[in-house]
């Protein structure tokens, strides 16, 4: 399955080829058992199953994914992921359906003590140059191959502290775009805990566990974030930035440095 596919459209009265970005059911199946359905962009699927399987806490660690395949059918996409004895028997205490819309998060979830759960705080680091960000988020429109050609799609990736993104990973779900990245990153083995995470979308609470859960310290999102998302970010110790764009940002939660607009 693509990610994108050409389709006869009629502008102004005349048929032209247009591109559109897939949007296809993704299953997750762990040990044989369904847990997971989310509509995403059919690319970079192992980098999605790792992901998602670390950034939700199914997993404690890369190496508790054993393997994982990749079944097409007309109804869509299974990945099937083979994990670790304990943290599968964890998953089913705990299990939930996430039959999902777009890049929902949250569907399907059982208790409120599913939404808000217990991390780490992250240790304090060095500030995150902002001249960083800003490179990075220069270069990444570039980058997003998908979004070029549909208009339909986020993006995510990795920045170093000296400007250059890696890791670029596009999809028609936010949280999936960020999955992917995160899961490309641990796949690889990058130590990424001076790093930070662009997201071309806004900063949710979900947005914000899923970085601090790969121990990420600096997230940055084009759009803003949630009243919520800074307030669990400041309790993390996530350093967050929001309205990213054209060489300024704001900081939200940023200890070392001022929490006005930065320019």
């Amino acid at each position: 399955m693509k990610a994108i596919e050409q389709r006869r459209v009629w502008r102004e009265g005349v048929a032209q080829a247009d591109q559109l970005a897939v949007e296809a059911p993704v299953a997750f199946e762990y040990n044989g058992i369904s847990h997971a359905v989310m509509l995403a962009t059919p690319a970079d699927l192992e980098d999605f199953a790792v992901g998602f399987s670390l950034s939700e806490g199914i997993v404690a660690r890369r190496g508790d994914i054993f393997g994982i395949e990749t079944g097409e059918a007309a109804a869509g996409i299974t990945l099937k992921i083979d994990i670790a004895a304990g943290d599968f028997m964890r998953l089913k205490e705990r299990r939930r359906s996430l039959a999902g819309r777009t890049g929902c998060g949250l569907c399907g979830t059982e208790s409120l003590d599913q939404v808000l759960r217990e991390l780490a705080p992250l240790p304090a680091g060095e500030p995150f140059p902002l001249e960083a960000l800003y490179a990075g988020m220069r270069a990444l429109p570039a980058q997003q191959r998908v979004q070029q050609a549909t208009g339909a799609t986020h993006a995510a990736c990795r920045v170093r502290r000296d400007g250059s993104i890696s890791h670029v990973r596009e999809d028609v779900g936010r949280h999936n775009a960020l999955d992917k990245t995160l899961g490309a990153l641990a796949r690889e083995g990058s130590d990424v805990a001076t790093d930070a995470l662009i997201i071309t979308s806004r900063a949710s609470v979900e947005m914000v566990q899923k970085a601090v859960a790969l121990r990420i310290g600096t997230l940055a999102a084009v759009s803003a974030p949630t009243a919520t998302a800074v307030a669990l970010a400041g309790k993390l110790g996530l350093v967050l930035f929001g309205f990213l764009r054209d060489d300024r940002c704001v900081g939200y939660t940023a200890p070392q440095i001022s929490r006005e607009v930065l320019a």
